[in-house]
């Protein structure tokens, strides 16, 4: 299983997350992911620096880690410009670029309302999202669906991509993984070397192919316990 962190961008400078993924390079770990937001979930008076221009940095700033979005979302931008970022992206970073690509939630809905974004039923997101997710597959970029509910399971199927299961435990990645469908997992990255590893270690058992870290206090740790499970 590889293991990558989230980075720290909601802030107003680059610098510390272009530094941190530098730092994840150097300690082995497998991969850096840039969320998706206007601004910190539910903290619209904090900064949060755009994913996609911070991705193209992160591409001329390290050399062989994966990079990518968790998840960008369906409506910010027109559905074309989103895939040609992604695709920019990879080409920027040499076929290093991961598409995390979701729907939003009703957590999210509150960024489109503030910039006049329109926030479309969720049966109408979900079906650009497969069209989003088609298109970039066949060009070749690795694709995880944000969710492991039985949609967004369904709609990974379909479209042979992976999905990403945000906190979710090691019993429904068996689950999803029992029906077919690859799964990465993202959450917490925990207090200690040890019990990161220990959930580290379950997830594997369990059949994920990537857990993502949110952002820890210690790169360092996380490099431990991944070195543990590999």
């Amino acid at each position: 299983m590889k293991v990558g962190v989230t980075l720290p961008h909601f802030r107003d400078d680059a610098d510390t997350a272009i530094e941190a993924a530098r730092r994840a390079e150097a300690l082995g770990l497998d991969g850096v992911f840039c969320f998706d937001h206007l601004w910190p979930m539910g903290q619209p008076g904090r900064p949060a620096i755009s994913s996609g221009p911070l991705l193209g940095a992160l591409a001329a700033s390290t050399s062989t880690i994966a990079i990518g979005t968790l998840v960008a979302r369906i409506g910010l931008v027109p559905d074309d410009v989103l895939v040609e970022v992604l695709l920019g992206i990879d080409a920027l970073s040499d076929g290093r670029c991961i598409a995390g690509i979701g729907t939003g939630d009703r957590l999210s809905k509150e960024e489109n309302d503030a910039y006049g974004l329109p926030f479309e039923p969720a049966d109408v997101r979900r079906a650009r999202l497969g069209e989003v997710a088609m298109t970039l597959h066949d060009a070749g970029l690795p694709v995880w669906l944000g969710g492991a509910g039985p949609a967004s399971v369904d709609l990974a199927r379909s479209c042979g991509v992976a999905v990403n299961a945000w906190q979710a435990g090691p019993e429904r990645v068996a689950d999803v993984v029992a029906q077919g469908v690859e799964v990465t997992w993202g959450g917490p990255a925990g207090d200690s070397a040890g019990d990161l590893a220990v959930r580290l270690g379950a997830l594997a058992d369990a059949g994920a192919t990537w857990a993502v870290c949110g952002w820890p206090d210690s790169l360092d740790v996380v490099a431990e316990a991944a070195a543990v499970v590999r």
